[in-house]
């Protein structure tokens, strides 16, 4: 379990071990804030030294409509957290899923990229900014991501697959403000409406782990189905020149 809060982590780790009496060495808490490039690269120099092999690396973090703030290396949040920090993430821990074949890397979107452009004039919402659209934006670049890395990968026995898990009950719109007095309504529809986490983390475990998808490479999933996406989620070109800024952003290039 790689996190940012590791206080938060280690409980729901102990939450685990009792729920499953799985044996404690089964299950490690690893700090990790994609906020942080330097953060990022600790947590993949720990990992390949430590661990022989990794099988599935679900990219899973991510902010939401969050106020303009700029991440340690002077990104937009949503943008350096959904989208870049799970770039060089995945980059630094290639080579060992390569090594581990086959293997797989699922990478969690939403829905809302349909809202999203890529602006390369102003990746980093410098000129302006709206949460929504950043929110947004940041997912498109999730399904490009995955479109590109899929093209890459090809051969190698290594397959990347994205989902929308949908609208889940977690504390992810903790940056969403809900009028007081509208509140114990908000709280009664989302229990209603709303996906439990179990039900929100379906799709990933299903492309985690489901001989289903052996071989499949570069789709998207929503309720463990595939998904016909926008063609703004499958522009390579697109894909390709998003790739290379994010390699020069993220520091992989000069």
């Amino acid at each position: 379990m790689a996190c940012r809060d590791r206080s938060s982590a280690e409980e729901a780790a102990r939450e685990i071990q009792q729920e499953t009496g799985a044996d404690s060495s089964l299950l490690s808490v690893r700090q990790l804030d994609l906020a942080s490039l330097t953060s990022v690269h600790t947590f993949c120099q720990d990992i390949m030294k430590e661990e022989p092999r990794l099988d599935v690396l679900i990219n899973n973090a991510g902010i939401y409509q969050c106020p303009y703030t700029k991440t340690e290396d002077g990104f937009e949040m949503q943008f350096g957290v959904n989208h870049l920090g799970h770039f060089l993430l995945t980059h630094l821990l290639l080579d060992l899923l390569k090594r581990s074949t086959p293997s797989r890397i699922v990478v969690v979107s939403s829905k809302l990229y349909k809202h999203g452009h890529i602006d390369f004039e102003d990746l980093n919402s410098e000129q302006s900014y709206n949460k929504a659209f950043a929110y947004s934006r940041s997912k498109l670049a999730n399904l490009l991501f995955t479109l590109e890395l899929g093209h890459r990968l090809e051969g190698s026995g290594v397959t990347v697959n994205a989902l929308t898990p949908g609208i889940v009950r977690t504390n992810l719109g903790r940056h969403v403000h809900i009028p007081l007095l509208a509140k114990p309504l908000f709280n009664l529809l989302s229990r209603s409406l709303f996906k439990s986490p179990e039900e929100g983390a379906a799709t990933s475990v299903f492309l985690a782990c489901s001989p289903d998808v052996d071989g499949v490479q570069g789709k998207c999933f929503a309720d463990c189905q595939p998904q016909v996406l926008l063609d703004k989620a499958t522009d390579r070109e697109v894909a390709s020149k998003l790739w290379d800024i994010s390699e020069v952003m993220s520091g992989i290039t000069t």
